[in-house]
């Protein structure tokens, strides 16, 4: 009998959790594992005596769920995904619903999208933010793909999803093919830029001005207060404070960073799009000279590292860390939605850009009071070019320099490395400079490979070539854009 208001394939962490949420929303779900006998653990578990339906294989699965079938999986992302839409497809019928909720990459979703409509069927593509404990009290959720499919996922989504003070629900459609899965993948990418500004104002902080754990966690605390409240100021705040057999727990994690590869993807895609993504970049980097353990021990050897003694105001340079860290979090942002405008130019999706912050604002792992100003700008003006020049964001990294540009400066002079926070002040530099130095940059390549040039009292688009040596003739190379 068809009783399933949804069915969901993959009973780890992140399934198990979001089918306790839709179920405690009043949902009837049926449930499948590859491993069978995870299904009748969680029934005799955690699901007891709750509106679940068990299957033990597919065919029953999907004879559970009314129609139109809304399955959703929650596997690996690549292959396993693959391999589970063949096994549904001749299961299903025209109009059923098949949803991705893994972190796969948005070109597999492009396709994916392709062969499950060619079959008469939708299919969703989702981004689901906010780890295990997201995925039980709430998630934000970044559904894209078949539009027809979400008047009818829709109210299950927006009710598991985390909402806002407001109650507004952290949920809504993205737009066409695989833009939902893209979103999730810049959102992940600015996730690993804003774990890295916390990591660099934590070793100024402990190295720089020998600040203890406990000392730490209060800096971590107050600044939670204010303009940086948000998730993982929050858990870096929890984490300084947690101690196992009297030692600090962080002090015995070994300095290795681990990544799963969506925060390559951003930096990949922003490569593809022309877009200078400068501070992910060098967060992906950072974690990268991280896992070379053995080779920057050995060279710590030979080449001497030295931190030289703080000397200044402790009490003003941990407040200029604040404005350090905020204004580089609003570069970060700046950054990120410059290459999902960027994306959808290309891709012809479209996107609405106060929204996505609306669906960071809760939930997720880059959740933050700040992702309010930003669903503001984008409602005040949609077609926003830059965060940094709405009067909001301009004001604030305005006031935010003085303390930016001492924190930079006292970094290189102290020898900690700074790459994401240098990077982004950087980029703002760049960004609010009318003439850099790429006219050297085109009169070198024009020199060594003809490649040709623009000039300033000249219209754009009209390509000139120097004869430099007096040898190389007229011919010129093709002018392209990269």
């Amino acid at each position: 009998m068809s009783q399933a208001d949804i069915g969901l394939i993959g009973l780890a962490v992140m399934g198990e959790n979001l089918v306790l949420n839709m179920e405690s929303k009043g949902f009837t779900v049926a449930v499948f594992n590859r491993t069978v006998s995870k299904v009748d653990d969680f029934l005799n578990g955690r699901g007891k005596g709750k509106k679940f339906v068990g299957a033990h294989s597919i065919e029953e699965f999907c004879k559970s769920l009314k129609r139109p079938r809304k399955v959703m999986m929650l596997v690996k992302a690549g292959k396993a995904v693959d391999d589970f839409i063949e096994l549904l497809l001749p299961h299903l019928e025209p109009g059923d619903i098949i949803i991705d909720g893994g972190n796969s990459h948005f070109p597999d979703t492009v396709r994916r999208v392709k062969l499950v409509e060619s079959k008469g069927l939708l299919y969703v593509g989702t981004g689901v933010s906010g780890g295990e404990e997201g995925a039980l009290k709430g998630p934000s959720i970044m559904p894209g793909g078949s539009p027809a499919a979400w008047e009818h996922v829709k109210p299950i989504f927006q009710s598991i999803a985390a909402k806002t003070d407001k109650g507004e629900p952290c949920c809504d459609w993205v737009g066409e093919g695989g833009s939902g899965h893209f979103v999730k993948m810049v959102h992940n990418g600015i996730e690993y830029g804003d774990m890295q500004m916390i990591c660099e104002t934590y070793h100024l902080m402990h190295h720089g001005l020998g600040l203890s754990n406990d000392e730490m966690h209060d800096v971590f605390a107050e600044w939670n207060k204010g303009e940086l409240d948000s998730y993982l100021i929050e858990i870096t705040r929890d984490i300084l404070a947690h101690k196992e057999d009297g030692r600090h727990t962080v002090d015995i994690i070994l300095d290795t960073a681990g990544q799963k590869g969506t925060g390559k993807w951003t930096v990949v895609e922003a490569l593809d799009h022309g877009q200078p993504l400068t501070l992910i970049s060098e967060a992906v980097f950072a974690r990268c000279l991280s896992a070379i353990k053995e080779e920057r021990v050995a060279a710590a050897k030979i080449l001497h590292p030295h931190i030289a003694q703080f000397a200044g105001d402790k009490k003003q340079f941990v407040e200029d860390l604040k404005y350090a860290l905020y204004a580089s979090k609003i570069v970060s942002y700046a950054q990120g939605y410059q290459l999902m405008r960027a994306a959808a130019k290309e891709y012809g999706w479209n996107l609405n850009y106060g929204g996505i912050a609306l669906m960071w604002r809760g939930g997720c792992i880059i959740r933050s009071a700040f992702l309010g100003k930003i669903k503001e700008a984008f409602d005040k003006d949609p077609g926003l070019v830059n965060l940094l020049l709405d009067p909001f964001f301009t004001d604030a990294v305005t006031k935010a320099q003085p303390s930016w540009r001492r924190v930079i400066s006292t970094a290189v002079n102290v020898g900690i490395p700074v790459p994401a926070l240098g990077s982004a002040l950087a980029y703002f530099d760049g960004y609010r400079t009318g003439r850099l130095p790429a006219n050297l940059l085109q009169a070198q390549r024009d020199y060594f490979g003809a490649h040709t040039y623009e000039r300033v009292d000249k219209p754009r688009g009209e390509f000139f070539h120097t004869n430099w040596t007096g040898r190389g003739g007229t011919t010129s190379s093709t002018s392209y854009v990269v």
